[in-house]
């Protein structure tokens, strides 16, 4: 997707009418007929499957849409949950991957541990068709953000000058993470999909330039909103992100060496990891969470020696950048951006290996010879 002359302005506002228009006819004010924090934990555990069977971001915003949607419509017992949510997950695999990419049904039910067979999945699926009246092309809040994103950066170039490293994708990518974080919070559902996409992009815009306020306004004229829910929204987002990045893990490891009685620290270094399988929601236990999910790389930090050459980097830049790279290989294709995406798996240039099928989650660190 490219940004230069109106004629992109064009196309982009139409697609911002049409997905208004979309949204008006689809949605409805939120009613919740069961304990929110049991939908939100389902949500969850459709975001570690995602990431388990490596789909796109769309899918997950589509499976959560679709939930919402057919919870809305109907008083689901909370036993059925996950299995109407798991056939919401795999309608929208059906609808939005690729055909070679869409996860086999027995597979889909044996490895996500939904506790359902092949066949009551199914079963649920056409339930949920005719409750849905099989249109199931709605317009998400994933949608939302990328037109809000791609208008926001074609008529403010300079949005992204503090941010050089960083193309319009990976930046997309970074916000298309938060969006996913927010869709898992009931209390986010009283506001429209729009809403949620056009405050997430108002505050970011408020860290990387100026005149952040007109291009808000300006969006807001085009998406025919309210600004006080606006701005309560943008509250609560804020509010909602912040727990987010208190939760982002350290980005290094602290290693004793007995001998000269020194801490040091090190951010190099990066080991793939993919999870086998994803344990299903548990709603047995009262206000309980289900673990964050399991992201598609882990880093590990192991300590060389100053002569080695490390550069240090920010570690929160670092975390950054790892977390975001499943989004951006997603993403870059809206930009024309063919460039393949950095090899991490190398310490200062050195490249280091995980022992396939070692028992523990956490591969060991391999001898590391500095060239």
């Amino acid at each position: 997707m490219k940004f230069p002359g109106p004629l992109e302005n064009q196309r982009l506002s139409f697609l911002l009418e049409k997905a208004i228009s979309r949204e008006a006819q689809m949605w409805k004010v939120n009613v919740p007929k069961m304990p929110t924090n049991q939908r939100d934990e389902v949500i969850q555990w459709l975001a570690k499957l995602k990431y388990q069977f490596n789909l796109y971001p769309e899918t997950l915003a589509l499976a959560s849409s679709l939930l919402d949607r057919f919870l809305a419509t109907v008083k689901a017992h909370p036993k059925y949950l996950s299995c109407i949510a798991i056939s919401c997950f795999f309608l929208a695999a059906k609808t939005v991957e690729e055909d070679e990419k869409i996860p086999v049904l027995k597979v889909l039910a044996r490895d996500s541990f939904c506790g359902c067979s092949s066949s009551e999945i199914l079963r649920m699926e056409r339930i949920i068709l005719d409750k849905l009246n099989w249109d199931l092309h709605t317009a998400t809040p994933l949608d939302f953000l990328h037109i809000f994103h791609a208008i926001a950066v074609s008529t403010r170039p300079q949005l992204l000058f503090s941010l050089p490293k960083l193309s319009p994708s990976q930046h997309l990518a970074v916000l298309t993470k938060q969006l996913l974080h927010c869709i898992a919070c009931s209390q986010l559902l009283q506001f429209k999909g729009s809403m949620l996409a056009l405050a997430m992009v108002s505050l970011e815009m408020e860290k990387l330039i100026p005149d952040w306020l007109p291009l808000t306004i300006e969006l807001l004229q085009k998406a025919q909103m309210d600004s006080s829910q606006l701005i309560h929204c943008r509250e609560l987002v804020a509010h909602h992100l912040s727990t987010l990045q208190s939760s982002l893990p350290l980005n290094s490891v602290y290693v004793y060496r007995p001998l000269k009685h020194t801490l040091v620290t090190c951010d190099e270094g990066v080991f793939r990891l993919h999870p086998s399988s994803v344990p299903g929601p548990d709603f047995s236990k009262d206000n309980s969470k289900p673990e964050v999910p399991v992201r598609s790389t882990a880093a590990f930090c192991h300590h060389l020696p100053a002569a080695s050459g490390c550069k240090h980097t920010s570690a929160k830049r670092k975390v950054e950048e790892m977390e975001v790279d499943d989004f951006y290989d997603g993403i870059k294709r809206l930009y024309n951006e063919d460039n393949g995406s950095e090899n991490v798996g190398s310490v200062c240039g050195t490249d280091v290996s995980r022992q396939e099928g070692h028992a523990s989650p956490c591969p060991p660190l391999q001898p590391v010879s500095v060239m």
